[in-house]
């Protein structure tokens, strides 16, 4: 439990990390990139995101080379399967977005565990706020992060690739490193505009 005496300074800190943080594009982000080390800690403070029944409802890859090079195929064989005459330039694009950035994880859901009493929705928040968590992490540390999906995140080419079984869903890449070039801030809503005051 936070000492009354330290929560304002907590608080401030806290509020730093979460409007200074934004998603910077892997194409920004170069090495070097955080070590094992260091992503142990992004991932222990993963870890902590709520998780009711304890189901552990998601998982991350840590992608090295090979896996990169799967993940890249993957996204090939998605890209050909959403449009058969994709060049080989397009392709060899849609490869290379599995190389960029120094640092790439998968997010996986997991919805797989028979538990009425936790309904798909909270489980994917769980994973919601285990990513959030992992950012904030980085943010503290200096490392610049950002998050890329698309439909080859639901291929059957990347399923295949990283083994994913029925009830397993790819959610998203998260990408870590130095930021190279950041771009302007965001305009983000207010609070009105997100928040209903309910009598």
């Amino acid at each position: 439990m936070t000492d009354a005496h330290d929560a304002p300074a907590l608080a401030e800190l806290c509020d730093a990390l979460i409007h200074s943080r934004q998603h910077i594009g892997p194409k920004r982000l170069v090495a070097p990139g955080p070590d094992e080390a260091t992503l142990r800690v992004l991932l222990a403070a993963a870890a902590a995101a709520p998780d009711h029944q304890q189901l552990r409802p998601w998982r991350f890859h840590v992608l090295g080379p090979q896996a990169r090079a799967r993940l890249g195929e993957a996204f090939a064989q998605a890209l050909r399967e959403r449009d058969p005459v994709a060049t080989e330039s397009q392709l060899a694009d849609a490869r290379d977005k599995a190389l960029r950035g120094p640092v790439l994880l998968l997010a996986v859901a997991d919805l797989r565990a028979d538990e009425p009493g936790v309904a798909e929705a909270e489980r994917l928040v769980s994973l919601g706020a285990a990513i959030q968590n992992l950012l904030l992490a980085a943010q503290a540390r200096g490392w610049g992060s950002g998050l890329t999906s698309g439909r080859a995140m639901r291929s059957t080419a990347l399923r295949q690739a990283f083994g994913l079984r029925d009830g397993e869903h790819a959610v998203c890449c998260i990408t870590l490193g130095t930021v190279s070039r950041a771009k302007a801030a965001r305009l983000r809503p207010t609070v009105d505009e997100i928040a209903r005051w309910d009598p």
